[in-house]
Protein backbone atom coordinates (compact mmCIF):
# COMPACT_ATOMS: atom_id res chain seq x y z
CA UNK A 1 0.00 0.00 0.00
CA UNK A 2 1.50 3.49 -0.53
CA UNK A 3 2.22 5.99 2.04
CA UNK A 4 -0.77 8.28 2.62
CA UNK A 5 -0.29 12.11 1.95
CA UNK A 6 -1.11 14.20 5.35
CA UNK A 7 -4.07 16.29 4.76
CA UNK A 8 -4.88 19.77 5.60
CA UNK A 9 -6.75 21.10 8.21
CA UNK A 10 -9.75 21.90 6.10
CA UNK A 11 -9.64 18.53 4.07
CA UNK A 12 -10.09 16.76 7.16
CA UNK A 13 -12.84 19.16 8.12
CA UNK A 14 -14.28 18.80 4.33
CA UNK A 15 -14.17 14.75 4.96
CA UNK A 16 -15.87 15.14 8.21
CA UNK A 17 -18.71 17.82 8.07
CA UNK A 18 -21.29 15.38 6.92
CA UNK A 19 -21.11 14.28 10.48
CA UNK A 20 -22.42 17.69 11.34
CA UNK A 21 -26.08 16.87 9.82
CA UNK A 22 -25.90 12.91 11.08
CA UNK A 23 -25.50 14.45 14.81
CA UNK A 24 -27.96 16.82 14.37
CA UNK A 25 -30.78 15.00 13.46
CA UNK A 26 -29.20 12.35 16.25
CA UNK A 27 -29.40 15.01 19.06
CA UNK A 28 -33.01 15.70 18.15
CA UNK A 29 -33.47 12.22 18.74
CA UNK A 30 -31.68 12.01 22.00
CA UNK A 31 -33.56 14.97 23.57
CA UNK A 32 -37.37 14.60 22.48
CA UNK A 33 -37.91 11.24 21.40
CA UNK A 34 -38.50 9.83 25.12
CA UNK A 35 -40.80 12.78 25.42
CA UNK A 36 -42.32 12.31 21.71
CA UNK A 37 -42.95 8.21 23.46
CA UNK A 38 -44.39 9.84 26.22
CA UNK A 39 -46.65 11.51 24.59
CA UNK A 40 -47.69 9.08 22.09
CA UNK A 41 -48.59 6.46 25.27
CA UNK A 42 -45.41 5.14 26.37
CA UNK A 43 -45.02 4.33 29.89
CA UNK A 44 -41.98 5.47 31.65
CA UNK A 45 -41.12 1.94 32.91
CA UNK A 46 -41.23 0.72 28.86
CA UNK A 47 -39.08 3.74 27.86
CA UNK A 48 -35.81 2.00 27.74
CA UNK A 49 -37.72 -0.83 25.55
CA UNK A 50 -38.34 1.79 23.15
CA UNK A 51 -34.72 2.55 23.17
CA UNK A 52 -33.55 -0.58 22.27
CA UNK A 53 -34.39 -0.14 18.43
CA UNK A 54 -31.12 2.24 18.37
CA UNK A 55 -28.90 -0.79 18.93
CA UNK A 56 -30.88 -3.73 17.93
CA UNK A 57 -30.81 -2.09 14.43
CA UNK A 58 -27.05 -0.39 14.64
CA UNK A 59 -25.69 -3.74 15.41
CA UNK A 60 -27.50 -5.31 12.64
CA UNK A 61 -26.63 -2.61 10.01
CA UNK A 62 -23.49 -1.62 10.46
CA UNK A 63 -21.47 -4.50 10.39
CA UNK A 64 -23.53 -5.27 7.35
CA UNK A 65 -22.33 -2.38 5.96
CA UNK A 66 -19.11 -1.90 6.81
CA UNK A 67 -18.82 -5.19 5.14
CA UNK A 68 -19.86 -4.16 2.03
CA UNK A 69 -18.20 -0.75 2.00
CA UNK A 70 -15.32 -2.11 2.07
CA UNK A 71 -16.16 -3.97 -1.10
CA UNK A 72 -17.90 -1.09 -3.04
CA UNK A 73 -16.07 0.30 -5.77
CA UNK A 74 -17.78 2.30 -7.73
CA UNK A 75 -17.28 5.80 -9.69
CA UNK A 76 -18.92 7.70 -6.67
CA UNK A 77 -16.45 5.51 -4.77
CA UNK A 78 -16.12 3.40 -1.68
CA UNK A 79 -17.78 5.08 1.54
CA UNK A 80 -19.95 7.96 -0.77
CA UNK A 81 -22.52 6.23 -1.77
CA UNK A 82 -23.64 4.81 1.39
CA UNK A 83 -23.41 8.31 3.03
CA UNK A 84 -26.38 9.55 0.29
CA UNK A 85 -28.87 6.62 0.53
CA UNK A 86 -28.44 6.61 4.32
CA UNK A 87 -28.97 10.81 3.94
CA UNK A 88 -31.74 10.69 2.42
CA UNK A 89 -33.65 7.77 4.79
CA UNK A 90 -33.22 9.77 7.56
CA UNK A 91 -34.19 12.75 6.40
CA UNK A 92 -37.64 11.00 5.52
CA UNK A 93 -37.67 9.54 8.89
CA UNK A 94 -37.00 12.57 10.66
CA UNK A 95 -39.71 14.47 8.67
CA UNK A 96 -42.31 11.72 9.42
CA UNK A 97 -41.26 11.26 13.34
CA UNK A 98 -43.33 14.06 14.94
CA UNK A 99 -46.27 13.16 12.59
CA UNK A 100 -46.37 9.81 14.26
CA UNK A 101 -49.89 10.77 15.48
CA UNK A 102 -51.38 11.37 12.05
CA UNK A 103 -50.33 8.00 11.12
CA UNK A 104 -51.95 6.33 13.54
CA UNK A 105 -55.73 5.15 12.28
CA UNK A 106 -55.00 1.60 12.89
CA UNK A 107 -51.66 1.23 15.09
CA UNK A 108 -51.27 2.61 18.38
CA UNK A 109 -49.50 6.08 17.81
CA UNK A 110 -46.58 5.15 20.12
CA UNK A 111 -46.19 1.78 18.01
CA UNK A 112 -45.80 4.18 15.11
CA UNK A 113 -43.62 5.95 16.94
CA UNK A 114 -40.97 3.63 17.76
CA UNK A 115 -41.40 2.03 14.27
CA UNK A 116 -40.14 5.74 12.54
CA UNK A 117 -37.65 5.58 15.69
CA UNK A 118 -36.02 2.32 14.25
CA UNK A 119 -36.22 3.32 10.79
CA UNK A 120 -34.36 6.48 11.25
CA UNK A 121 -31.48 4.73 13.25
CA UNK A 122 -31.16 1.93 10.71
CA UNK A 123 -30.82 4.73 7.98
CA UNK A 124 -28.49 6.68 10.30
CA UNK A 125 -26.11 3.86 10.70
CA UNK A 126 -25.98 3.30 7.38
CA UNK A 127 -23.91 6.85 6.67
CA UNK A 128 -22.39 6.99 10.09
CA UNK A 129 -20.34 3.77 10.08
CA UNK A 130 -18.64 4.63 6.67
CA UNK A 131 -18.00 7.88 8.15
CA UNK A 132 -15.71 6.67 10.64
CA UNK A 133 -13.89 4.19 8.50
CA UNK A 134 -12.90 6.66 5.93
CA UNK A 135 -11.25 8.65 8.43
CA UNK A 136 -8.60 5.59 8.78
CA UNK A 137 -9.27 5.62 4.60
CA UNK A 138 -8.07 8.64 4.02
CA UNK A 139 -5.32 9.76 6.85
CA UNK A 140 -1.66 8.20 7.49
CA UNK A 141 -1.53 6.73 11.28
CA UNK A 142 -0.43 10.23 13.11
CA UNK A 143 -3.38 11.97 11.95
CA UNK A 144 -5.95 9.56 13.16
CA UNK A 145 -6.40 11.29 16.12
CA UNK A 146 -6.78 14.25 14.84
CA UNK A 147 -9.49 12.89 12.11
CA UNK A 148 -11.69 11.58 15.16
CA UNK A 149 -11.37 14.44 16.64
CA UNK A 150 -12.58 16.49 14.12
CA UNK A 151 -15.36 14.51 13.58
CA UNK A 152 -15.83 15.18 17.48
CA UNK A 153 -15.77 18.70 16.79
CA UNK A 154 -18.26 18.81 14.29
CA UNK A 155 -20.86 16.44 16.09
CA UNK A 156 -20.54 18.83 19.12
CA UNK A 157 -21.31 21.61 16.82
CA UNK A 158 -24.25 19.95 15.22
CA UNK A 159 -26.12 18.57 18.21
CA UNK A 160 -25.63 21.80 20.21
CA UNK A 161 -27.76 23.27 17.79
CA UNK A 162 -30.16 20.24 17.55
CA UNK A 163 -30.98 19.90 20.87
CA UNK A 164 -31.22 23.89 21.56
CA UNK A 165 -33.29 24.15 18.74
CA UNK A 166 -36.82 23.17 19.79
CA UNK A 167 -36.04 25.95 22.78
CA UNK A 168 -35.01 28.31 20.56
CA UNK A 169 -38.22 28.57 18.38
CA UNK A 170 -40.35 27.62 21.15
CA UNK A 171 -38.70 30.44 23.41
CA UNK A 172 -36.89 33.32 20.96
CA UNK A 173 -38.92 32.77 18.01
CA UNK A 174 -42.51 32.41 19.52
CA UNK A 175 -42.95 28.95 17.74
CA UNK A 176 -45.65 28.00 20.17
CA UNK A 177 -44.76 25.06 22.50
CA UNK A 178 -48.04 23.72 23.41
CA UNK A 179 -49.41 20.88 20.76
CA UNK A 180 -53.24 21.65 19.28
CA UNK A 181 -54.77 18.86 20.67
CA UNK A 182 -53.62 15.84 23.15
CA UNK A 183 -51.48 12.98 22.14
CA UNK A 184 -49.95 15.79 19.14
CA UNK A 185 -46.50 17.28 19.69
CA UNK A 186 -45.96 21.00 19.74
CA UNK A 187 -44.98 22.87 16.83
CA UNK A 188 -41.78 23.88 18.18
CA UNK A 189 -40.27 20.33 18.03
CA UNK A 190 -42.30 19.25 14.97
CA UNK A 191 -40.57 22.34 12.85
CA UNK A 192 -37.45 21.31 14.63
CA UNK A 193 -37.53 18.15 12.86
CA UNK A 194 -37.78 19.73 9.37
CA UNK A 195 -35.16 21.81 9.99
CA UNK A 196 -32.76 18.74 10.86
CA UNK A 197 -34.02 16.76 8.42
CA UNK A 198 -32.27 19.92 5.59
CA UNK A 199 -29.34 20.05 7.60
CA UNK A 200 -28.90 16.45 7.59
CA UNK A 201 -29.05 15.97 3.94
CA UNK A 202 -26.88 19.19 2.86
CA UNK A 203 -23.80 18.25 5.48
CA UNK A 204 -23.49 14.57 3.86
CA UNK A 205 -24.16 16.14 0.26
CA UNK A 206 -21.16 18.40 1.22
CA UNK A 207 -18.54 15.83 2.04
CA UNK A 208 -19.68 13.57 -0.81
CA UNK A 209 -19.18 17.32 -3.71
CA UNK A 210 -16.07 17.95 -1.53
CA UNK A 211 -13.73 14.82 -1.14
CA UNK A 212 -12.68 12.39 -2.89
CA UNK A 213 -11.68 8.82 -2.01
CA UNK A 214 -8.22 6.79 -2.99
CA UNK A 215 -9.07 4.34 -5.77
CA UNK A 216 -8.69 0.40 -5.19
CA UNK A 217 -4.93 0.11 -6.41
CA UNK A 218 -4.01 2.33 -3.59
CA UNK A 219 -4.85 -0.64 -1.41
CA UNK A 220 -3.17 -3.71 -3.68
CA UNK A 221 -0.23 -4.01 -2.27
CA UNK A 222 -1.89 -4.26 1.49
CA UNK A 223 -5.09 -6.26 0.18
CA UNK A 224 -2.00 -9.36 -0.77
CA UNK A 225 -0.60 -9.02 3.06
CA UNK A 226 -4.08 -9.51 4.27
CA UNK A 227 -4.63 -12.62 2.12
CA UNK A 228 -2.29 -14.22 3.92
CA UNK A 229 -2.94 -12.99 7.23
CA UNK A 230 -6.92 -13.65 6.79
CA UNK A 231 -9.41 -12.68 9.17
CA UNK A 232 -8.38 -11.75 12.73
CA UNK A 233 -10.10 -9.51 15.44
CA UNK A 234 -7.03 -7.05 16.98
CA UNK A 235 -6.16 -7.43 20.42
CA UNK A 236 -6.92 -4.14 20.89
CA UNK A 237 -10.35 -4.65 20.00
CA UNK A 238 -11.51 -6.83 22.61
CA UNK A 239 -9.18 -4.72 25.14
CA UNK A 240 -11.68 -1.94 24.14
CA UNK A 241 -14.95 -4.04 24.80
CA UNK A 242 -15.31 -3.52 28.65
CA UNK A 243 -14.47 0.64 28.42
CA UNK A 244 -16.87 0.68 25.56
CA UNK A 245 -19.72 -1.13 27.78
CA UNK A 246 -19.38 0.34 30.88
CA UNK A 247 -19.05 4.42 28.82
CA UNK A 248 -22.23 3.58 26.56
CA UNK A 249 -24.38 1.49 29.38
CA UNK A 250 -23.79 4.96 31.06
CA UNK A 251 -25.24 7.01 28.21
CA UNK A 252 -27.96 5.01 27.35
CA UNK A 253 -29.41 5.61 30.92
CA UNK A 254 -28.44 9.30 30.36
CA UNK A 255 -30.35 9.65 27.08
CA UNK A 256 -33.64 7.59 28.40
CA UNK A 257 -34.37 8.65 32.18
CA UNK A 258 -32.64 12.80 31.90
CA UNK A 259 -36.23 14.32 30.68
CA UNK A 260 -38.06 12.00 33.70
CA UNK A 261 -35.18 12.45 35.74
CA UNK A 262 -35.39 16.70 35.42
CA UNK A 263 -39.08 16.55 35.54
CA UNK A 264 -39.64 14.81 38.38
CA UNK A 265 -36.73 16.26 40.23
CA UNK A 266 -36.56 20.31 39.35
CA UNK A 267 -40.09 20.64 37.62
CA UNK A 268 -42.25 18.64 40.38
CA UNK A 269 -44.36 16.65 37.65
CA UNK A 270 -44.71 12.99 36.32
CA UNK A 271 -47.08 13.83 34.13
CA UNK A 272 -45.95 14.06 30.18
CA UNK A 273 -48.69 15.97 28.78
CA UNK A 274 -48.34 18.75 31.62
CA UNK A 275 -46.92 22.41 30.32
CA UNK A 276 -44.36 22.03 33.22
CA UNK A 277 -43.00 18.34 31.90
CA UNK A 278 -42.51 19.92 28.50
CA UNK A 279 -40.56 22.72 29.64
CA UNK A 280 -38.58 19.95 31.67
CA UNK A 281 -37.86 18.44 28.22
CA UNK A 282 -36.81 21.76 26.37
CA UNK A 283 -34.66 22.58 29.58
CA UNK A 284 -32.94 18.75 28.79
CA UNK A 285 -32.55 19.73 24.89
CA UNK A 286 -30.35 22.95 26.12
CA UNK A 287 -28.33 20.48 28.61
CA UNK A 288 -27.52 18.52 25.77
CA UNK A 289 -26.73 20.73 23.68
CA UNK A 290 -24.51 22.01 26.72
CA UNK A 291 -22.38 18.70 26.73
CA UNK A 292 -22.25 18.07 23.20
CA UNK A 293 -21.20 21.76 22.61
CA UNK A 294 -18.41 21.02 25.48
CA UNK A 295 -17.58 17.70 23.79
CA UNK A 296 -17.01 19.85 20.77
CA UNK A 297 -14.51 22.18 22.45
CA UNK A 298 -12.61 19.73 24.09
CA UNK A 299 -12.14 17.97 20.67
CA UNK A 300 -9.82 21.01 19.09
CA UNK A 301 -7.53 19.69 22.97
CA UNK A 302 -7.81 15.91 22.83
CA UNK A 303 -4.64 15.38 20.24
CA UNK A 304 -2.05 17.49 22.03
CA UNK A 305 -3.11 16.27 25.71
CA UNK A 306 -3.21 12.74 24.40
CA UNK A 307 0.03 13.63 22.65
CA UNK A 308 1.58 14.57 26.04
CA UNK A 309 -0.19 11.98 28.77
CA UNK A 310 -0.74 9.40 25.88
CA UNK A 311 -4.10 7.96 24.75
CA UNK A 312 -5.20 6.09 27.27
CA UNK A 313 -4.26 8.13 30.19
CA UNK A 314 -6.74 11.06 28.08
CA UNK A 315 -9.60 8.60 28.23
CA UNK A 316 -9.77 7.77 31.76
CA UNK A 317 -9.14 11.17 32.76
CA UNK A 318 -12.35 12.17 30.52
CA UNK A 319 -14.26 9.31 31.77
CA UNK A 320 -13.65 9.58 35.46
CA UNK A 321 -14.94 13.22 35.37
CA UNK A 322 -17.64 12.79 33.52
CA UNK A 323 -18.94 10.03 36.09
CA UNK A 324 -18.18 12.38 38.95
CA UNK A 325 -20.08 14.98 37.20
CA UNK A 326 -23.46 12.31 36.77
CA UNK A 327 -22.91 11.25 40.76
CA UNK A 328 -22.98 15.03 41.51
CA UNK A 329 -26.57 15.08 40.24
CA UNK A 330 -27.33 14.40 44.02
CA UNK A 331 -25.91 17.61 45.44
CA UNK A 332 -27.40 19.80 42.44
CA UNK A 333 -30.17 22.62 44.02
CA UNK A 334 -31.88 23.63 41.17
CA UNK A 335 -32.41 23.21 37.11
CA UNK A 336 -29.83 25.90 36.32
CA UNK A 337 -26.80 24.69 38.29
CA UNK A 338 -27.02 21.33 35.98
CA UNK A 339 -25.11 23.22 33.39
CA UNK A 340 -22.07 22.36 36.03
CA UNK A 341 -22.03 18.52 35.26
CA UNK A 342 -22.93 18.62 32.05
CA UNK A 343 -19.56 20.69 31.21
CA UNK A 344 -18.05 17.29 33.21
CA UNK A 345 -19.92 14.83 31.19
CA UNK A 346 -19.59 16.86 27.78
CA UNK A 347 -15.94 16.31 28.43
CA UNK A 348 -15.87 12.44 28.68
CA UNK A 349 -18.65 12.12 25.48
CA UNK A 350 -15.76 14.16 23.76
CA UNK A 351 -13.35 11.40 24.61
CA UNK A 352 -15.77 8.47 23.87
CA UNK A 353 -16.15 9.72 20.52
CA UNK A 354 -12.38 10.03 19.40
CA UNK A 355 -10.05 7.98 21.40
CA UNK A 356 -11.39 4.48 21.47
CA UNK A 357 -11.67 4.44 17.58
CA UNK A 358 -7.94 6.52 17.67
CA UNK A 359 -6.56 3.69 19.45
CA UNK A 360 -8.43 0.57 17.46
CA UNK A 361 -7.70 2.44 14.17
CA UNK A 362 -3.75 1.86 14.31
CA UNK A 363 -4.33 -2.07 14.83
CA UNK A 364 -6.90 -2.40 11.98
CA UNK A 365 -5.93 -3.90 8.19
CA UNK A 366 -6.73 -0.67 5.54
CA UNK A 367 -8.62 -3.05 3.46
CA UNK A 368 -10.68 -4.36 6.12
CA UNK A 369 -11.32 -1.03 7.79
CA UNK A 370 -15.29 -0.70 7.24
CA UNK A 371 -16.24 -4.33 8.45
CA UNK A 372 -14.04 -3.74 11.61
CA UNK A 373 -15.48 -0.64 12.42
CA UNK A 374 -19.31 -2.10 11.86
CA UNK A 375 -18.15 -4.73 14.15
CA UNK A 376 -16.96 -2.86 17.03
CA UNK A 377 -20.06 -0.77 16.80
CA UNK A 378 -21.12 -3.95 18.81
CA UNK A 379 -19.15 -2.73 21.58
CA UNK A 380 -21.74 0.31 21.41
CA UNK A 381 -24.72 -1.46 20.70
CA UNK A 382 -24.43 -4.59 23.16
CA UNK A 383 -24.19 -2.18 26.32
CA UNK A 384 -27.20 -0.25 25.68
CA UNK A 385 -29.50 -3.60 24.68
CA UNK A 386 -28.24 -4.28 28.04
CA UNK A 387 -29.76 -1.38 29.94
CA UNK A 388 -32.58 -1.55 27.71
CA UNK A 389 -33.59 -5.07 29.01
CA UNK A 390 -33.26 -4.10 32.22
CA UNK A 391 -32.75 -0.77 32.74
CA UNK A 392 -36.53 -0.60 32.97
CA UNK A 393 -36.79 -3.33 35.92
CA UNK A 394 -34.08 -1.76 37.56
CA UNK A 395 -36.31 1.38 37.83
CA UNK A 396 -39.00 -0.62 38.93
CA UNK A 397 -37.91 -2.86 41.34
CA UNK A 398 -34.27 -1.21 42.90
CA UNK A 399 -34.55 2.83 42.52
CA UNK A 400 -38.29 2.57 43.48
CA UNK A 401 -39.45 4.25 40.46
CA UNK A 402 -36.78 6.75 40.67
CA UNK A 403 -35.33 7.58 37.62
CA UNK A 404 -32.90 10.21 39.26
CA UNK A 405 -30.98 7.08 40.84
CA UNK A 406 -30.58 6.02 37.50
CA UNK A 407 -28.48 8.64 36.34
CA UNK A 408 -26.10 7.81 39.50
CA UNK A 409 -25.73 4.29 38.41
CA UNK A 410 -24.67 5.79 34.93
CA UNK A 411 -22.07 7.31 36.95
CA UNK A 412 -20.62 4.76 38.46
CA UNK A 413 -20.20 2.65 35.21
CA UNK A 414 -18.59 5.23 33.58
CA UNK A 415 -15.90 5.03 36.52
CA UNK A 416 -15.74 1.64 36.25
CA UNK A 417 -15.26 2.49 32.38
CA UNK A 418 -12.01 4.58 33.15
CA UNK A 419 -10.43 2.08 35.08
CA UNK A 420 -10.96 -0.89 32.87
CA UNK A 421 -9.01 2.03 30.20
CA UNK A 422 -5.44 1.13 31.72
CA UNK A 423 -5.59 -2.64 30.52
CA UNK A 424 -5.88 -1.13 27.03
CA UNK A 425 -2.59 -1.89 25.02
CA UNK A 426 -2.53 1.08 22.82
CA UNK A 427 0.47 0.74 19.74
CA UNK A 428 1.12 4.57 19.68
CA UNK A 429 1.36 4.80 23.11
CA UNK A 430 3.73 1.67 23.53
CA UNK A 431 5.89 3.18 20.58
CA UNK A 432 6.07 6.87 22.13
CA UNK A 433 7.02 5.04 25.74
CA UNK A 434 9.84 3.20 24.25
CA UNK A 435 11.49 6.81 22.65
Amino acid sequence: MKQKPRLSFWQIWNMSFGFLGIQFGFALQNANASLILLKLGADVHHLSWFWLVAPLTGMIVQPIIGYFSDKTWNRFGRRRPYFLVGAFLTSTALILMPNAPHFATMIAPMFIGGGLLMIMDASINISMEPFRALVADKLPEEQHTLGFSMQTLLIGIGAVVGSWLPYILGNWLGVSKVASAEGLIPPNVTYSFYFGAFVLLSAIIWTVVSTKEYPPEFYEEENETEVKTKFRIPKTMWQLLLVQFFSWFALFSMWVFTTPAIARHFFDTADPQSVEYQNAGNWVGILFGIYNGVSAVIALSLPKIAKRIGRRATHAMALTIGGLSFLSFAIIPNATLLIIPMIGIGIAWGSILAMPYAMLANSIPPKQMGIFMGLFNMSITIPQIVNGVFGGLILQYVFNDDPMKSLYMAGVFMILGAGATFFVQDKLDARRAEK
